[in-house]
């Protein structure tokens, strides 16, 4: 089928290519024109503006943005005028889910469906496919089965879960309708903060590993520092890029991130290219406050959101008041250096 997509960044640009490699026709728009003119060379139909692009879609059109969330209003905006009944206004980058249901009612009104759609797979997403939660009225994601089979990874991606047989369901291709408005960005707001969680755990588990010679350090023992009191104990120089290989074969603890830590590893163990300053783009805080919302425990997601804040500079003010306290009731000074 024909689909139009803006937004032709790290994501956007090769799911162009995944869709036309099963055959789709794409029409696209982006600010870039570089972006534009490279995928016009790979079969892609450009367009230089808002108007062409609409004008180059059959009706009823589907376009399908693919914008950071902050972007998104504003292009939905300038788009809406330019929509008419039946059309369909795909959101696939990561917006708030309550955003999703203002849009949907809003464009409702005028006979426009809107389908919010979460897109997990990144960078790797060309060939490996693409996650994809999805959100809206039943008609309009019927209508575009075809585009999420064809960006979803297919079955053959993971083993089948056990007891499951015959025809496998979308779920197991890899797209999943969730509900009406806002469910697709619900469910992968979710999915973002259990990220987060997932993430936190690798690089606290390594770290550890990564600490485990503290007992071959010489410390001036200082009135200051606990002391180590068994530091035979701690004695060990493991090669955590090692346990990230090992752990990759029948380990528990195994997934596709821990692939990633393993790459990471290989390439630099020490990791002296990072400065370990860690953004959130949203996801994770929206996932915080819906479960604040709704009453539901998630203090791993949550304290995994906070130690990003922390990577950032955001509790130095709070640790020297901490400092500055223990002056105040005990005189205790601080001890000069950041450990290891």
């Amino acid at each position: 089928m024909q689909i139009g997509l803006i937004g032709l960044g790290r994501m956007g640009a090769n799911m162009v290519r995944r869709l036309q490699r099963a055959g789709h026709q794409c029409v696209v728009f982006d600010r870039d024109r570089d972006a534009v003119q490279r995928l016009q060379k790979e079969g892609a139909t450009a367009s230089a503006s808002l108007q062409d692009f609409m004008e180059k879609l059959h009706m009823p059109r589907a376009v399908w943005l693919m914008l950071p969330a902050a972007a998104v209003e504003a292009s939905i905006a300038e788009l809406a005028p330019l929509l008419a009944k039946g059309d369909i206004l795909i959101d696939g980058g990561n917006s708030y889910y309550k955003d999703d249901i203002a849009r949907a009612r809003q464009l409702a009104a005028r006979s426009v469906h809107y389908v919010d759609v979460g897109v997990s797979g990144g960078i790797w997403g060309l060939e490996r496919g693409y996650c994809l939660m999805i959100g809206g009225d039943r008609q309009a994601v019927e209508r575009l089965r075809p585009v999420f089979a064809a960006l979803a990874p297919g079955v053959d991606a993971a083993v089948r879960t056990g007891g499951a047989t015959g025809e496998p369901g979308s779920a197991e291709m890899g797209y999943l309708h969730c509900g009406p408005a806002g469910a697709g960005h619900f469910v992968k707001m979710v999915h973002n903060g259990i990220e987060y969680g997932l993430m936190a755990a690798y690089a606290e588990g390594f770290n550890l590993l990564r600490h485990a010679n503290v007992g071959s350090v010489e410390r001036q023992p200082d009135a200051e520092t606990t002391p180590l009191r068994e530091p035979e104990t701690f004695r060990y120089d493991i090669d955590v890029a090692g346990v990230a290989e090992l752990w990759r074969r029948g380990s528990v603890v195994g997934s596709w991130l821990l692939d990633l830590t393993a790459q990471a590893l290989r390439t630099d163990a020490t990791l002296e290219g990072f400065g370990g300053r860690v953004s959130d783009s949203g996801e994770g805080r929206w996932t915080s406050i819906a479960a604040i919302e709704s009453g539901t425990p998630a203090p791993v997601l949550t304290a995994a959101l906070f130690n990003r804040f922390s990577s950032r500079g955001e509790a130095d003010y709070g640790d020297k008041l901490l400092s500055a306290l223990r002056f105040e009731f005990g005189g205790h000074r601080e001890k000069a250096g950041g450990g290891k």
